[in-house]
């Protein structure tokens, strides 16, 4: 007797029918009719009644069944004892004005290990950890920092004050401006002792410096956001002080959580490097 034969006997008992069985065991129904006739031979009993409409189980069947049923996901578990382990899943926010040169030699340990299955999401949606500056930080959440960055001012590539190695805030008065809406220290820079003439809005880092180099303005961003091989210039502004801080935001509820742990190990942030401080705003 073969487990064969008796995954199709269950599935012509189950469906009633040899037709519906062929169908569920991707064969033809030949190869379902053969082993019934097999195995009520080894067995010395007729299993189905065949009719026109399908077939019917005997009393033989209705006592093989239960016993047959079992022999098939008995054999069918043992599978599951040497399946590997499914891949745990972890899911990491990032906020839109991350600079990819900073960001990507911390996504590759993650998605390069065998066991790990690694979702992005934007930082406001459902995950386990995300990477923020700290100013977006909320009050029920751990921070780990990871670096620290001042702000400069692009200037489109033939702009009068690129000749200037510094700038001051004083600069930006009257000067076209594109508002970035990521722009994550809104609240620390709106007084600025002078309206701003915001010319455009840019929804992402990439739109901004697209626009500066075009000419239609000046933008102000994080350094590391400016890439090297792009045709603006960039210059600090020396009474800026502001400087993004950028880390590892978690809840302080899941700070022992497997996920969370990989994603400070991954960012080089382990158990023994991680800050115990909670997260506060900066000021």
């Amino acid at each position: 007797m073969e487990l064969r034969e008796l995954r199709y006997f269950l599935a012509v008992y189950e469906t009633g029918s040899v037709t519906a069985a062929a169908r569920r065991c991707f064969i033809s129904q030949p190869s379902i009719s053969a082993a019934m006739a097999a195995l009520e031979r080894e067995l010395g009993a007729i299993l189905f009644v065949r009719h026109r409409k399908g077939v019917t189980a005997t009393a033989a069947a209705e006592a093989l069944y239960v016993r047959a049923r079992q022999v098939v996901d008995d054999a069918l578990s043992l599978r599951t004892l040497f399946a590997p382990a499914p891949a745990a899943q972890v899911t990491l926010g990032l906020m839109p004005s991350l600079d990819i040169s900073r960001v990507a030699p911390l996504l590759k340990p993650l998605t390069q290990a065998g066991d790990l299955r690694l979702f992005l999401v934007a930082a406001d949606a459902p995950c386990d950890a995300r990477i923020v500056a700290r100013t977006l930080v909320e009050e029920s959440e751990g921070f780990a920092p990871l670096w620290s960055e001042g702000y400069v001012l692009a200037l489109p590539p033939r702009h009068p004050l690129r000749l200037k190695p510094k700038l001051s805030l004083a600069d930006l008065d009257g000067l076209p401006l594109i508002a970035r809406c990521n722009c994550e220290n809104a609240n620390q820079t709106s007084d600025l002792g002078f309206k701003p003439q915001i010319v455009a809005v840019a929804a992402s880092e990439e739109w901004a410096l697209a626009l500066v180099e075009a000419g239609v303005g000046a933008t102000v961003l994080p350094e590391g956001v400016v890439a090297s091989n792009t045709r603006v210039v960039t210059r600090p502004l020396a009474d800026l002080s502001l400087r993004r801080e950028v880390g590892v935001a978690y809840r302080q509820a899941d700070a022992g959580s497997p996920a969370v742990a990989r994603i400070l190990e991954a960012a080089g942030l382990g158990s023994s490097r991680r800050p115990a401080a909670t997260a506060r705003r900066a000021a």
